[in-house]
């Protein structure tokens, strides 16, 4: 029986960027960083105290993914006090806070271009 989803991957082209990004801005913390593959390393970072796991790493051949559309959301208790902690952190947001009648959202940007949808839990 499937549990929960371990790890969802996130292609960038500089693994040490964007470690200091996920780590330093958006404050995730490093669970494991080891080789995996010539120049490559598997990166997993713990979100809060969730289980799902996020991994900075490009399987080759997917290159063209860097700097697309994440397709789901980020949760946080509150969109707007999130928004402003991560923009006092350096995090270029694409679009501000905005409210629906099904929630509020935001949506970032990090340093490879992958955009990210911050949506309240």
């Amino acid at each position: 029986m499937i549990t929960h989803i371990k790890f969802v991957g996130i292609p960038v082209s500089d693994q040490d960027r964007a470690l200091k990004f996920y780590t330093e801005q958006l404050g995730f913390e490093i669970a494991t960083d080891q080789p995996m593959g010539p120049g490559q390393r598997w990166i997993e970072l713990r979100v809060a105290h969730s289980t799902t796991r996020m991994v900075l790493f490009t399987p080759d051949g997917q290159q063209d993914r860097i700097g697309t559309f994440f397709n789901g959301a980020l949760a946080c208790d509150n969109v707007e006090a999130t928004h402003r902690q991560l923009t006092q952190r350096g995090v270029e947001f694409v679009e501000p806070p905005t409210k629906q009648p099904w929630g509020t959202f935001a949506k970032f940007r990090d340093p490879d271009g992958n955009i990210f949808v911050l949506s309240s839990t």
